[in-house]
């Protein structure tokens, strides 16, 4: 496993070691104890989760508030994604940053995502089978998120505005600007 680190302190990129043969190939996605030595980070993940979307689905910028704030490992299983990662600590130098890497099922990288940051993704395949690991419990009363059009964040998803599928929910969800606090 190599790490590597991003613009964005604690945010990590994560590449396995694949072994590939004539009959495919073999890599390990997760390993607790080489995590912990690789990254200085005693994670411990308690939920794992799974969405599959078509292209052009962007799924975010989502984030769990104060005491259930989440750091994540994001991987994609099929499929490719532009995946997405903001700086929502108030006290740190890149406040209000973002991050953007591919993830695919061809480069097996992994990002992750420490607390205190929103989190989305933007298909950039017909399809994608995208997982993830958490290292605190989904609680619905401490949601929240940011528009993913935030003109202060200025992200490029790649794929055109009018050719994006948003829920409306996240259609909703505030610029950073109105956000108010999140508790990190």
């Amino acid at each position: 496993m190599n790490v590597q680190s991003t613009p964005l302190e604690g945010c990590l990129i994560i590449e396995p070691r694949v072994f590939g043969d004539e009959r495919g190939y073999f890599f390990e996605s997760f390993n607790q104890q080489k995590f912990a030595e690789l990254t200085g980070r005693d994670t411990v993940f308690v939920q794992d989760n799974q969405s599959f979307s078509s292209r052009g689905v962007l799924r975010g910028l989502h984030l769990q508030k104060g005491g259930s704030a989440q750091a994540k490992l994001v991987r994609v299983v099929q499929g490719e994604v532009l995946d997405v990662a903001v700086d929502l600590r108030k006290a740190s130098k890149t406040f209000g940053q973002y991050f953007s890497i591919r993830l695919s099922d061809a480069n097996n990288l992994q990002l992750y995502i420490p607390r205190g940051f929103g989190h989305g993704f933007v298909v950039l395949s017909e399809h994608a089978l995208f997982q993830y690991k958490c290292d605190n419990y989904y609680d619905k009363a401490a949601e929240g998120g940011l528009h993913y059009a935030d003109p202060q964040l200025n992200i490029d998803w790649i794929i055109p505005h009018e050719q994006l599928i948003v829920s409306e929910k996240d259609v909703i969800l505030p610029n950073l600007a109105d956000a108010g606090d999140f508790g990190f």
